[in-house]
């Protein structure tokens, strides 16, 4: 069997794309978390934020510590700064950062991994928070023996939502509330986690609290945009009423009513739209993410999908349905404009052709008038013309030319008037000629 040495060098031309594509698979990795952790996580609004103003932010914390900082380009920085790990991230509408120190304390929601963070670079953190968390990893011998206990402990009594995660690797329970220090509470109990199971556990759980959040934020624009919705509604059940009893003198007026009509709800429908689906996207988001939970229900503790269908898929039902409504309205608005304005075509339809019908009688008239004057044109131009040869006819004779100016001019007559008709003839064919080629 014939065996061919490998090339030293392939030399293949890789799409533009390639390496890009293949790292989005690996970005933003899950770093890896080992009992006990404190990690704290924020997240906040980035509309009014800037990459450059980010990585500057992150480079100024960076330099407390004398780590790297990230490149110009990059949207996403893990670093261990020694003490603590930090971690950030922008999306497409928020940033997050995620800071993750080792070791236990007692009071691990009094004392968090945010509390080493630098006081001033906290106050200059900007956006709008909109998620801020805290999360205790603690092994299982050091949890509380009970799920009452914990909310004692932990959680000020509260309600309690949470699951066994990962089949039975870990126990998580929070009260998605926010406490008097102005954040909410997580507590991760590791059973048989691995490092990077707890990493990803933990991430699931802030992107989970995140995205709901998120999706959240077209509850109140769909809530504030209905009465808007119901008085174009009503508006609009008026103007298709007055169709059908507007006279020919109406209907433009009623036509520009359903015109601006229509420009409110499409400016409606554009100020909203990108809103309510972000929203279903990040819902969607939600879904997927407490799906690889694989949560196991504790007894008497609601689960995350439990909690999270209960709330947040109402209010998704009704951002779909105010969205559904401002199509539909959009919809029937541009049908009762299209019917107004086919009305009002044909009324103006009607309007031309009278007019051209007054324009064709007039033509018509003004042709029996241009015949009429063409009759006398020619005799006018024969009288003249034989009245100029009759006195050529006159000075002949008294030059001595023997012939009578009367007969030269009465022969004259039909010569003159039938060539003063031909050559009119022919004018018109001509002018015909050239108006339809």
């Amino acid at each position: 069997m014939l065996v061919l040495d490998a090339p030293s060098s392939l030399r293949l031309v890789d799409h533009p794309l390639r390496h890009d594509l293949a790292e989005e698979a690996h970005a933003r990795p899950f770093d890896p978390v080992s009992a006990p952790s404190q990690i704290s996580y924020i997240a906040f609004l980035n509309r009014n934020l800037s990459l450059e103003q980010e990585h500057c932010l992150l480079g100024q914390l960076c330099a407390e510590y004398e780590a790297p900082t990230p490149d110009e380009t990059q949207i996403h920085h893990s670093v261990d700064v020694g003490v603590m790990r930090i971690k950030w991230a922008r999306h497409s509408e928020f940033s997050c950062y995620t800071f993750t120190r080792p070791g236990w304390v007692p009071e691990p929601f009094e004392r968090p991994a945010l509390a080493t963070v630098p006081a001033g670079w906290l106050q200059q953190l900007p956006g709008q928070v909109l998620v801020a968390a805290h999360a205790a990893l603690v092994a299982e011998h050091d949890a509380p023996e009970s799920t009452t206990d914990a909310a004692q402990l932990f959680f000020a009594g509260q309600d309690l939502i949470g699951s066994e995660i990962g089949e039975g690797a870990a126990r998580v329970l929070t009260d998605f509330r926010i406490h008097s220090d102005g954040f909410s509470r997580y507590l991760l109990v590791d059973r048989h986690m691995g490092q990077r199971q707890a990493g990803r556990m933990l991430q699931r759980l802030f992107e989970i609290d995140t995205y709901r959040m998120m999706a959240f934020l077209a509850l109140p624009l769909a809530k504030s945009i209905a009465p808007e919705l119901a008085q174009a509604d009503r508006e609009l059940a008026e103007l298709t009423n007055a169709m059908t009893e507007a006279r020919l003198a109406d209907e433009p007026q009623v036509l520009d009513r359903l015109t601006q009509l229509a420009a409110r709800v499409e400016r409606a429908l554009s100020m909203t739209d990108y809103r309510f689906s972000a929203s279903h996207a990040y819902y969607d988001i939600v879904q997927r993410r407490i799906e690889e939970l694989r949560e196991v229900r504790i007894q008497g503790i609601q689960p995350f999908h439990e909690f999270t269908e209960r709330r947040l898929r109402p209010a998704m039902d009704t951002c779909q349905s105010a969205a559904a409504r401002q199509r539909t309205l959009a919809e029937r608005v541009n049908r009762a404009s299209a019917l107004l304005r086919t009305r009002v075509d044909i009324s103006r339809e009607r309007q031309n052709q009278a007019l051209l019908s007054s324009m064709d009688r007039r033509a018509h008239l003004q042709l029996r008038l241009q015949e009429t004057v063409e009759g006398l044109s020619i005799a006018a131009i024969t009288y003249y013309a034989v009245a100029l040869i009759g006195y050529l006819a006159k000075g002949l004779k008294v030059a001595g030319v023997a012939f009578s100016p009367e007969l030269v001019m009465a022969g004259a007559v039909p010569l003159v008037a039938g060539g003063v008709y031909l050559a009119g003839r022919k004018l018109r064919r001509r002018l015909a000629a050239e108006n339809h080629p």
